[in-house]
């Protein structure tokens, strides 16, 4: 369960720093507070019953509250952040500035990128929230609040419009969905079989087919398939490893199926995807 906001206070805010393989044992409901955190190294996957995404280092990524998810790490890379959690009335000033819609919208949109000179503009504002949050003064939460505020101006002017690589479910998702989704992300290189899969949850492969094309609108092997030219990209723009080394880590038998297999999901060869990824501002 989260660790709920110290009592009698409307903020919190935490430095945070887990194993690479950190994970959320289960799916968790968030309290009635929301959260906003800077990542400042890793990578993240998350998984709610109705979409999954992921956010990286240099995102801001949020949590409206009572949200229902799964997180856990989608790299080989220490998971480090702050953490910001603030109960709805420390935020009604802005809130009733921008409008509740507005603000809504801000928070559905799960995170934000931003280049590289916003990305330390926004950490200094993360990091002087946190020595700030640290003193013992009387006034403390209310230039916090202010803080806050200029924190959400920051983001919403400053971000980059990028595609939203938010994957909305067909349907809400199930639990046995959700703990095989889990399961895959941290399995995908052993290439499970839908046999192997649907023993694991107890029920029979037609069944479990007929979830997979119900709740996420595509077949299990093509889910598969997905998930591991994702990992792919995240190898091939995260580090500097050969496309023979990424065709074993992620259970591709040799480098020329792998690059087969990605130009056919993507339009492009593993190398050219990598030299435009590069390019990239964030």
């Amino acid at each position: 369960m989260p660790i709920p906001i110290p009592h009698g206070q409307h903020i919190s805010i935490e430095k945070r720093l887990f194993p690479s393989d950190f994970c959320m044992s289960c799916m968790q409901i968030m309290p009635d507070y929301y959260n906003i955190g800077y990542i400042i190294s890793g990578d993240r996957y998350v998984i709610t019953p109705i979409e999954t995404y992921s956010y990286h280092k240099g995102d801001v990524s949020l949590a409206p509250p009572l949200f229902f998810h799964r997180t856990f790490s989608n790299s080989n890379e220490l998971y480090e952040s702050i953490l910001i959690k603030f109960t709805p009335d420390f935020a009604k000033p802005f809130i009733d500035i921008i409008g509740e819609n507005e603000f809504k919208n801000f928070y559905n949109s799960k995170s934000f990128h931003f280049t590289q000179n916003t990305q330390q503009k926004i950490l200094n504002i993360f990091e002087d929230m946190l020595s700030e949050y640290q003193k013992k003064t009387c006034y403390k939460e209310l230039i916090l609040q202010g803080m806050l505020f200029r924190l959400f101006a920051t983001i919403i002017e400053e971000h980059i419009p990028t595609p939203n690589n938010m994957k909305k479910n067909s349907t809400p998702l199930t639990k046995p969905i959700i703990e095989i989704l889990y399961y895959l992300e941290s399995h995908y290189q052993e290439n499970p079989t839908l046999s192997k899969i649907a023993k694991m949850v107890n029920i029979s492969e037609g069944h479990l087919s007929r979830l997979f094309r119900s709740q996420l609108g595509i077949p299990y092997s093509k889910y598969l398939n997905n998930l591991r030219i994702e990992h792919v990209k995240m190898l091939l723009l995260k580090t500097d490893k050969s496309i023979t080394d990424i065709a074993l880590n992620t259970g591709y038998c040799n480098s020329e199926y792998l690059s087969a297999n990605f130009k056919k999901n993507t339009g492009m060869t593993p190398k050219d995807f990598r030299i435009q990824g590069k390019k990239l501002p964030y």
